[in-house]
């Protein structure tokens, strides 16, 4: 190509990209706006996307353990009792209650199912709970128990979904990938949200967890109960420590390289995850490793095999990552969808995690841990007053339900909210999943209206255009 014919290609494309700005509706102004959103996005991931920042004022709660019930505990046989449903066990529903009215699976107008526990009371604060929650009963005093929460989403996935990322559809942030955006990780050697299963998992799948739009780095990370923590944790045959190292800082020049010429946070996530598993590769085993836990401790949590999978080996892991720094721990256990064989399968559920549960608000509490870790216990949806499958089951029910939440600046030894008589609809201070995420937000020192991320042109944030404060829970 001769030197003119260089300098005529160079015309064609400076006039190519003048049309463009002046035609295309796009304008400097527009360019020079997306730019600088773009910017300031950027600059929170550069160097370390999990570096630890300001809050928007001091919070109560430094970290996040949400202990995810996945399949909706019965608020009726766990924490809210009703008489007056016992009393009416048997007959049809009013019809009042039933208007507009939209069940899952069931016909809604099924006869009602009183309770099938007994309830007392408990602590100095005399607060009713169910007697397959021994435990829990004895932490009483230290936890804020809300019946009155509500909820649009009526099925497991977009339920648990929507709890998670205030959202049901696919695709939106997590709390957890909120809270990391907001406030990063104090961990320098495992990830700033860690995600524990037990059970079955959850129906919403890795969209619980997600980050969604933001970027990769602040999404949730699956650590599994055998083997290496994460999959390809350990060095392949013939790659030693050397070659690794070696291996890793090439990659990160050219990545480094990379992004200061292109400016994609998503090569600052790359950068960090590669540094992010070479630390991983001490960290996870000995995080992993509950031999050295004495013997008293792995009994408090009801743990009889310390290398085998369990929701009480998963509590007792979200207290040795909150020791070692980690921002959000997710529990998931899915086992409580009783259709049917509701009296032994919530029993059965109810042993399998009451004990570690209380322990966990128990250990925390004498480490001195509880006053700035956040603890969450509930479900995506509670279940139906009304019977289901024959006799015993009970289907879903987003009307009302119960959650508690202990530690970090939340009110100890109190009830917030009530339902109906039948436990159908909230009577008093409802609280909305959106109001349950700002509130979580405000505990961590975040105002969830200014945690915003743009993104397609608008800004996006948990609680959508929804939420406000629920001040009663507050200590």
């Amino acid at each position: 190509m001769t030197h003119l014919e260089q300098a005529q290609q160079l015309m064609t494309r400076a006039a190519c990209r003048r049309w463009f700005l002046t035609q295309c509706g796009v304008g400097l102004a527009g360019m020079a706006a997306n730019s600088l959103f773009a910017g300031e996005n950027l600059q929170r991931t550069a160097k370390n996307p999990l570096a630890p920042r300001r809050s928007h004022f001091a919070g109560k709660a430094k970290r996040v353990i949400f202990m995810f019930q996945a399949g909706a505990p019965s608020h009726l046989e766990l924490f809210d009792p009703k008489p007056e449903l016992a009393k009416r066990d048997g007959q049809l529903p009013p019809a009042e209650l039933l208007k507009d009215y939209r069940a899952a699976f069931i016909n809604p107008k099924s006869a009602l199912l009183g309770p099938r526990y007994k309830f007392s009371q408990h602590g100095a604060c005399g607060m009713p709970l169910s007697e397959l929650l021994p435990h829990t009963a004895r932490m009483a005093d230290d936890i804020c128990l809300i019946r009155s929460m509500h909820t649009e989403s009526v099925n497991h996935a977009p339920g648990q979904i929507f709890m998670n990322t205030g959202s049901e559809q696919f695709g939106r942030p997590s709390l957890g990938a909120w809270t990391l955006y907001g406030l990063g990780s104090e961990s320098e050697d495992l990830p700033g949200f860690v995600v524990l299963t037990s059970a079955k998992g959850t129906s919403g799948g890795a969209s619980n967890y997600g980050c969604g739009f933001l970027p990769t780095s602040y999404g949730g990370i699956p650590f599994r109960s055998k083997g290496d923590a994460m999959l390809y944790l350990s060095n392949p045959p013939g790659i030693d420590a050397q070659a690794q190292r070696t291996s890793l800082d090439s990659l990160r020049r050219l990545n480094e390289l990379a992004l200061e010429s292109i400016g994609d946070p998503e090569i600052a996530a790359r950068i960090q995850s590669y540094e992010m598993a070479y630390r991983l590769q001490t960290s996870a085993p000995e995080l992993m490793n509950l031999q050295s836990e004495p013997e008293h401790v792995l009994r408090m949590y009801g743990i009889e095999a310390p290398n085998k999978a369990s929701y009480a080996r998963n509590c007792l892991l979200a207290r040795r990552l909150v020791e070692r720094g980690v921002r959000y721990i997710q529990l998931f256990h899915e086992a409580w969808d009783q259709h049917g064989n509701l009296t032994a399968d919530v029993k059965k559920n109810a042993l399998a995690t009451d004990q570690p549960s209380a322990a966990l608000v128990a250990d925390l509490k004498q480490r001195g841990l509880l006053d700035d870790t956040l603890l969450v216990w509930g479900g995506e949806f509670g279940r139906t007053p009304m019977v289901q499958g024959g006799s015993d089951g009970r289907d879903h029910h987003n009307r009302c339900f119960s959650m508690w939440l202990a530690g970090g600046g939340i009110r100890g030894g109190h009830v917030h909210g009530e339902s109906d008589e039948l436990g159908f609809n909230v009577a008093t201070d409802p609280v909305h999943v959106h109001d349950l995420n700002a509130t979580l937000l405000h505990l961590l020192g975040l105002d969830h209206t200014r945690l915003t991320y743009r993104f397609q042109g608008r800004d996006y944030r948990l609680t959508d255009v929804h939420g406000r404060l629920v001040k009663d829970i507050l200590a």
